[in-house]
């Protein structure tokens, strides 16, 4: 609301001043500033609120240290995140943006999954909270949603580079040109940036035109199949590593900060054609977005790092998972997930494995036996007697590390 104040001011009185907001950088810094003051000031407002309705977590014993005293702590903290989230950007972000729209509507539709699982745990007295199957529906129909708007919507597009000996006449021509210049018109594309391959590119309308070409036309088919397959595992994978404190707000702000380079550089015409990465027009104004959702993950770390005074639950968990699966959707980078998103990953394998092994045993052997002390993994090290605070850290440290490599896979063709 701000941008347009200020852009109206700009354009009928020259207001001074006022042309910053027209700059994503400066509007992504003020809204990174106010997100963290918001989760940090108001965030323990909203932490006696939660006492008050007595929505401390009920802690199952699972024979960990220091479970015990976890006891009552409040939950649904994830309202802070969302919070300090959507208001920074309801002031600063450019609202008929379509990846701004789509990405309010991921928080409010997972924030609404993950509360109501919350509200049925306390209130209702379900441990269970809301089935598996209401939260995969729900998970199933924002992926419809995603999927469907990213592929029909006409804003959506992307620019691609000019073949190499067009670039190198205009070049002789204009050493000093553009590099918007270089790029084709805005088209209509089902590419996705996948690492480690000749020209880091992959058409998804590939899976299926190899059969007979005249299938391109149903390629959206598969490319919102893959936006659920996408969104269903990256919550579910944020959701797992909700266990410890900070663990999954720390490694969710080192995930969406590096998403938030990619948005950045993908929507500029100059970095796109220095790194040559897929330039996609109006994605850079998701930044102020991101820039908002770290401010408030780190606002919120303030209060649960160990000892936590509040967990995030499903609330928050489900929310930072869909948004974290959205972002890397719309900048074209969802299938560097499995790299950016690695201490995601080990959390669902941990459980996968360990299930899986438990039931193939017990069907063969008559007793179950299992590969982890427990699962999710992080569990697994404190049963071998790792502080949390020294899980969480080195935990943080790899998810550094995984975001570099995912940075640099963008050199490696």
């Amino acid at each position: 609301m701000l941008y347009y104040l200020f852009d109206y001011l700009e354009k009928q009185f020259q207001f001074p001043g006022a042309s910053l907001f027209g700059f994503i950088t400066f509007r992504a810094a003020f809204a990174m500033i106010l997100s963290l003051l918001i989760s940090t000031i108001y965030g323990k407002r909203i932490i006696r609120f939660l006492q008050k309705k007595q929505m401390g977590e009920t802690i199952r014993d699972l024979g960990l240290e220091g479970q015990k005293e976890k006891a009552g702590t409040p939950t649904m903290g994830g309202l802070i995140i969302i919070l300090a989230t959507l208001i920074p950007v309801m002031l600063f972000a450019r609202l008929e943006n379509v990846y701004i729209i789509l990405l309010i509507v991921t928080t409010l539709w997972m924030g609404t999954i993950g509360f109501v699982d919350d509200y049925l745990k306390k209130f209702k007295n379900d441990k269970e909270g809301l089935k598996g199957r209401f939260k995969v529906l729900g998970q199933v129909g924002l992926g419809i949603i995603v999927g469907a708007t990213l592929f029909f919507h006409p804003d959506v597009t992307m620019k691609e580079k000019l073949p190499l000996n067009e670039q190198q006449i205009l070049l002789a021509e204009n050493p000093n040109i553009s590099p918007s210049k270089l790029f084709q018109d805005e088209i209509k594309s089902t590419k996705t940036t996948i690492p480690f391959v000749k020209n880091n590119e992959f058409d998804y309308a590939d899976l299926i035109t190899w059969i007979n070409p005249e299938w391109a036309k149903y390629a959206w088919v598969v490319f919102i199949l893959a936006s659920i397959f996408i969104i269903t595992a990256v919550s579910n994978g944020a959701n797992l590593t909700d266990g410890i404190d900070g663990l999954a707000a720390g490694t969710s702000a080192i995930i969406v900060l590096t998403l938030g380079i990619f948005a950045f550089v993908s929507g500029r015409t100059d970095f796109s054609d220095y790194l040559n990465i897929m330039y996609v027009p109006s994605i850079g104004e998701i930044t102020i977005y991101i820039a908002a959702f770290v401010g408030a993950l780190i606002g919120f770390l303030w209060y649960n790092t160990y000892p936590a005074q509040v967990f995030m639950g499903d609330t928050g968990s489900l929310t930072i998972g869909g948004i974290i699966a959205v972002i890397a959707i719309a900048v074209r980078k969802e299938w560097l997930i499995p790299v950016l998103c690695g201490v995601f990953l080990a959390e669902n394998l941990s459980v996968v494995m360990q299930v899986s092994w438990f039931k193939y045993t017990k069907k063969k052997f008559g007793e179950g036996r299992r590969i982890f002390k427990m699962s999710p993994l992080h569990h697994h090290y404190q049963k071998l007697g790792y502080h949390e605070s020294k899980i969480v850290t080195r935990f943080w440290i790899v998810g550094i590390l995984l975001a570099i490599l995912s940075i640099v896979t963008l050199k490696i063709r």
